[in-house]
């Protein structure tokens, strides 16, 4: 089976979104963001660069296994599409700025699109094509 177009716009938005988090890693300054990233996933203890960095390298690895349509790509995908919605969806309460709603929105129709595609990615290795 191909790969799904949807899935391959997503998987790339994520790389996009990878490549500026370590950007923004190296030249990271502490007071722009009223909320750093490592409180948003509950774990300020975490040096913010180094939250970056690994989130960026996770999201890399995940959006590696769900282009490639692997299983374990599938659910990893799915579970940091709905915590990062679920994340975004108690900032958007917390919050008096509103990007976060915006991310909600975006997990939603992530999560859709990804089990409406489910398909593809428990169909057997002997019927897949190769993915170009």
């Amino acid at each position: 089976m191909k790969r799904p177009f949807g899935v391959s716009i997503i998987g790339y938005f994520y790389i996009f979104g990878a490549m500026v988090l370590l950007f923004t890693a190296i030249f990271y300054q502490a007071g722009a963001d009223a909320i750093s990233i490592s409180e948003r996933f509950g774990v300020s203890i975490l040096p913010e660069r180094m939250m970056r960095i690994v989130l960026a390298f996770f999201s890399l690895l995940m959006v590696y296994g769900y282009m490639r349509l692997k299983k374990w790509g599938f659910w990893l995908f799915l579970s940091y599409s709905a915590l990062f919605g679920l994340i975004s969806s108690v900032l958007a309460t917390n919050q008096p700025e509103q990007p976060f709603i915006g991310n909600v929105v975006f997990s939603i129709i992530v999560l859709i699109y990804t089990i409406y595609v489910k398909e593809a990615f428990f169909s057997t290795a002997e019927k897949r094509e190769p993915i170009l």
